[in-house]
């Protein structure tokens, strides 16, 4: 988070990440098709439409003082340049995870997990997530708790989860509204942000 007194402006960073076709993409963009900005997302993809280093994209809430800029973006899910997710990870405040919840890929998301948990190691239980469990309208999914109990959900603090179809935006405005409720959560407990009556 980034505090600009002089301009009156806050800015989070909020970043969508998972493993190779998860939803990721099709998640922030039905985000920014909500938001009528689908236009103002910004997207580095092969010639074969997939996520070469990032989708980003800002969205801007502005009260009678203060603007709050969130800058959203997805990490790449293709391994080939597994080396660029975390540059885009950096000085994160939030993370959407997004899990391709059919049962042949249950091993794909439980290595993206791990993955995230090598960026952060224990400081991961400070950042605030929320776990998507996409495509909810797909057979032969997997048992959500089972993952959950497998990553040890229990000792975060700072996770919640939902469930997602990001190919109709089911659920993906909800993810995003817990994101954000959690990270404004997170430094108001801190002090960093506080109410004024």
């Amino acid at each position: 988070m980034i505090i600009d007194h002089c301009d009156k402006r806050i800015s989070i960073k909020i970043v969508y990440f998972g493993p190779a076709f998860s939803g990721k993409t099709t998640s922030i963009k039905a985000l920014f098709s909500h938001f009528g900005k689908g236009e103002a997302l910004h997207s580095i993809e092969s010639t074969v439409n997939r996520t070469l280093f990032f989708d980003y994209g800002t969205v801007t809430f502005q009260n009678q003082e203060w603007r709050l800029k969130l800058h959203i973006y997805t990490t790449t899910g293709q391994d080939f340049y597994f080396v660029t997710r975390p540059v885009t990870l950096r000085a994160v405040d939030g993370i959407i995870f997004v899990i391709d919840s059919q049962k042949e890929v249950y091993e794909r998301n439980l290595a993206s997990w791990k993955e995230l948990l090598s960026y952060f190691r224990e400081t991961l239980k400070d950042i605030p997530i929320i776990i998507a469990f996409n495509k909810q309208d797909l057979p032969k999914k997997f048992n959500p708790k089972e993952f959950l109990n497998e990553i040890k959900y229990h000792e975060y603090k700072n996770v919640d989860s939902r469930y997602t179809i990001a190919v109709s935006g089911e659920g993906v405005l909800d993810c995003f509204e817990d994101i954000l409720r959690l990270v404004l959560r997170k430094y108001y407990n801190h002090k960093l942000v506080s109410v004024i009556n």
